[in-house]
């Protein structure tokens, strides 16, 4: 008796994955990267606070092919941090590479806005919120007086505050 041909499970579907592979192994090898892995993974690569803080942006080769240089993009508050750790990342990063791929570190600075990927997120500080007048709060606490609900008389009291605040200002 004659076995069944076993055919593949994906009636002639391919994964996505497979179909992609070849462009993002294209732009990355324009970029300098030979292993996409170092900018899909690069939080597993180096770690999650390096990676909060730097993105790598390309990887050139001297004319020597004796090591290539890794420039790595940061702020400039932290550009700092980054150049204690090059030794680190350099060691991680060619780990990633399976070989000794990597012989310098470059870091660029830049401003907090010019990150084009935005996996380093920035956010400025919160303004500075200074106290409500005194006369603005009580006047309004006498407003809200006869509110039966604790929590409305206190939302209602914040906002008339801060409306008779601006209003004098």
């Amino acid at each position: 008796m004659k076995q069944p041909r076993h055919t593949g499970t994906t009636r002639g579907f391919s994964r996505a994955a497979t179909l992609v592979q070849p462009r993002i192994r294209k732009a990355s090898e324009e970029r300098g990267f030979a292993v996409a892995r170092l900018l899909t993974h690069w939080p597993d690569v180096v770690g999650e606070a390096v990676a909060q803080i730097a993105t790598p942006v390309n990887v050139t080769y001297g004319k020597g092919g004796m090591g290539a240089t890794l420039t790595v993009l940061t702020t400039g508050a932290q550009a700092p941090m980054l150049e204690m750790q090059k030794e680190q990342i350099r060691e991680k990063v060619n780990a990633c590479y399976g070989y000794r791929a990597i012989a310098r570190i470059r870091i660029t600075q830049t401003a907090p806005t010019g990150f084009a990927e935005g996996r380093a997120a920035f956010t400025p500080a919160p303004p500075a919120r200074k106290a409500p007048d005194p006369a603005a709060t009580s006047a309004a606490d006498a407003l809200t007086g006869d509110v039966q609900s604790d929590d409305l008389r206190a939302a209602l009291a914040a906002l008339g505050a801060n409306v008779l605040s601006k209003q004098k200002s």
